[in-house]
């Protein structure tokens, strides 16, 4: 199969690339730099120059392929709706282009807040239609294209995809406690976060490329739930930083935009997902992985 991959260059794109390449696809990765067009090529991808709202190059890798990954998004949080809409243009356009095709549209969406009360979320929630959160609105619109003759699916990931080169929101919380002199955790850091390894989560996206029906929601989760207070007790071990409580309305002072997030208990199970294309997580798990350290190494600038 020739794969379009937005998104191919990143954390989790370059993993996918891999994934894919080492089951026999041939993938095209859309680049914007040059150095990201130079990843692909030496990782053995086809470069297909455009951007995210560049919509015409989209349709055009579309076009020539025969399914798409799309894991391209801005991820400036001062921008957070205007960058949702970026991702829904760009959804529509690469549907318009597999309309009646019953060629796959995977994307990739996330689990957290999906649910309130630490009820654990499953593949069957949608969310609560009155709150007009971007990406989970974007998530309707990508399952919408089903009915249009598209064979999308929807992988929704857990906030913490971790493994050597991550930079999202564990490296942002190690980063917190490097610069405040402590490693916090929300109340009784009993709240609790699901993770997945950027591994696991590449060999699913293959999965839902290969065999997801049409409107099929996947749960990328290889933990339901790791306690943040394990989390903050692991950092600071590592950091030598003394491990403490902040309360929710100080939260937001000490993480940043962090703090509307960290103190969620936002646990995510994935059983359907595993029951129906036999997915089994391998990778180290989010305790084994900081437990490595490389999460702390400093890397010197020359």
């Amino acid at each position: 199969m020739r794969v379009f991959v937005t998104g191919a260059s990143g954390f989790i794109g370059s993993a996918v690339v891999q994934e894919l390449l080492g089951a026999g696809h041939d993938v095209v990765g859309l680049a914007r730099s040059d150095s990201s067009a130079d990843a692909l090529a030496a990782a053995g991808a086809e470069v297909h120059r455009g951007e995210l709202d560049n919509l015409d190059s989209l349709r055009a890798g579309a076009e020539a392929s025969d399914g798409v990954i799309h894991l391209a998004y801005v991820h400036d949080f001062s921008k957070f709706e205007d960058n949702a809409r970026v991702d829904q243009r760009a959804i529509e356009a690469i549907g318009e282009v597999l309309a009646g095709s019953d060629r796959p549209l995977v994307i990739a969406n996330g689990t957290l807040l999906l649910t309130a009360d630490g009820r654990t979320a499953t593949e069957e929630d949608r969310g609560d239609p009155a709150v007009r959160f971007g990406r989970r609105l974007n998530e309707r619109v990508l399952l919408g294209l089903a009915d249009r003759g598209v064979r999308s699916a929807s992988l929704r990931l857990p906030p913490t995809v971790h493994g050597k080169g991550d930079h999202g929101f564990v490296p942002m919380i190690i980063a917190v406690a490097r610069e405040k002199g402590v490693s916090a955790y929300v109340g009784d850091g009993s709240n609790r976060w699901p993770a997945v390894h950027r591994l696991d989560a590449a060999a699913l996206f293959r999965l839902a490329l290969e065999d997801a029906a049409a409107g099929t929601v996947l749960h990328g989760v290889a933990e339901e739930g790791v306690p943040v207070r394990e989390i903050a007790e692991v950092i600071g071990r590592h950091l030598d930083l003394p491990v403490v409580s902040v309360s929710a309305e100080q939260a937001p002072e000490h993480f940043g935009f962090l703090g509307a997030f960290i103190g969620a208990d936002s646990p995510a199970s994935s059983a359907l997902t595993r029951a129906r294309f036999g997915w089994q997580p391998a990778q180290p798990v989010l305790i084994e992985d900081l437990e490595q350290g490389h999460y702390f190494e400093v890397v010197s600038v020359a």
